[in-house]
């Protein structure tokens, strides 16, 4: 089971995985987070984003400074990570940069350090939405696509509802009903759970 770090203004969930090789991963980077993996003495082997909105990707740049690779759907850029659109409404917010090392476009998995990753890219809450499913271990890491009885909101810029839900139903409610699903907020829940009691998730 992966631990779980929750930080910032959304609440946002990180996690962190051992591999088989016996270093870490860690999904999203959410406010908090370095501190969080200093006061652990823990330098992962590469983080992953689910996607670019800055509530994930706060402190990215910080964890990319300990020497960790950054794997990304997408290179980074201020439309994905809403900078651009929340200062045109007035926001100070700034996004301190980062670089993408592996860009994930394209790509169907991944394999760091002896632990196999498949990837889906289901866009519809940002254009650049990839979930993470590790099949040995039956866990996939949602970000803001599928939570627990419900899904991301599709109402920022390059969001789709109909391209979300169509995404969730096809690549995700596919996974095996006991697949354990660590989402971007709130709690974790399981596929079955979601294919039963999700209102997005059936026909």
């Amino acid at each position: 089971m992966p631990e779980r770090f929750t930080g910032g203004f959304f609440q946002t969930n990180g996690y962190l995985l051992k591999t088989p090789g016996d270093s870490y991963i860690l999904v999203d980077a959410p406010m908090g987070v370095a501190a969080w993996l200093r006061a652990k003495n823990i330098v992962p082997a590469a983080l992953l984003l689910t996607h670019q909105h800055i509530d994930h990707i706060d402190d990215a740049s910080e964890v990319a400074a300990m020497g960790v690779k950054v794997h990304a759907f997408s290179p980074h850029s201020a439309e994905l990570t809403l900078e651009t659109l929340l200062q045109n409404l007035g926001m100070q917010v700034r996004v301190q940069p980062f670089t993408v090392d592996e860009v994930l476009e394209g790509r169907k998995s991944l394999e760091i350090d002896g632990l196999r990753i498949d990837l889906a890219h289901v866009p519809g809450h940002s254009a650049d939405s990839v979930t993470f499913f590790l099949p040995d271990q039956g866990e996939l890491f949602s970000g803001d696509t599928l939570m627990a009885s419900g899904l991301g909101r599709s109402d920022f810029p390059g969001g789709d509802g109909r391209l979300l839900i169509d995404g969730i139903r096809e690549k995700l409610l596919a996974l095996p009903l006991d697949t354990k699903v660590f989402p971007g907020h709130g709690p974790a829940t399981t596929i079955g759970a979601e294919r039963a009691g999700n209102p997005y998730c059936g026909d």
